[in-house]
């Protein structure tokens, strides 16, 4: 089963409509998806190498995007879509204690979380929610996953083909390990 989800997801990674596919998941993971980009973006690297810098730009611009309405979220509707994001990300009861943090370290908090496997959609929500500067929160926001998605590109392009017969040939401790790095960000949050 898993061999034919991969085999389906690298089908969709070359298909013509992977581009949009990869705006709108982009787009919607720093809002309120649980799912990185990064499960459709590696795919489609490696499907097609050549336009590795691209497909980093297409997910940067719409994961800068869904910032925005994370932000929107926060700064909107906090006490209904926000509070609930923030209950489904064990981060409800933390509010305040992460407010007088987040005045102290926001720039550098957004950027933590646009570089890293923490779910982004938390800081988007939560810069809203206090009011962060805007400027200041898209610099961060591109600077973060800009940084995150043309790294990975630039290493796929560079070293795609040793990746991937990595991953086609242990394809279970493949997607054990992504699946590692996915709950443990989960666990992560819930706990810092």
């Amino acid at each position: 089963m898993l061999r034919k989800l991969y085999n389906w997801t690298m089908g969709l990674a070359g298909g013509r409509h992977a581009m949009r596919a990869l705006l709108g998941i982009s787009f919607i993971e720093s809002s309120v998806f649980p799912i990185p980009p990064d499960v459709l973006m590696i795919p489609m690297i490696l499907s097609r190498r050549s336009r590795a810098f691209l497909i980093a730009a297409v997910a940067t611009v719409g994961s800068v995007l869904g910032a925005l309405l994370g932000y929107w979220i926060g700064a909107v509707l906090m006490d209904s879509a926000g509070q609930w994001v923030l209950t489904v990300y064990g981060k409800q009861d933390a509010y305040h204690q992460l407010a007088g943090r987040f005045a102290e370290y926001g720039g550098w908090a957004i950027l933590f979380a646009a570089l890293t496997p923490f779910p982004f959609k938390v800081i988007t929500i939560f810069s809203g929610a206090i009011g962060f500067p805007v400027p200041l929160f898209v610099l961060a926001s591109i600077a973060g996953r800009a940084g995150r998605f043309f790294v990975v590109a630039a290493l796929l392009w560079r070293y795609g083909p040793p990746i991937r017969d990595f991953i086609e040939q242990r394809l279970g401790l493949a997607f054990t390990l992504f699946m590692i790095c996915l709950i443990g960000g989960f666990i992560l949050l819930r706990y810092l």
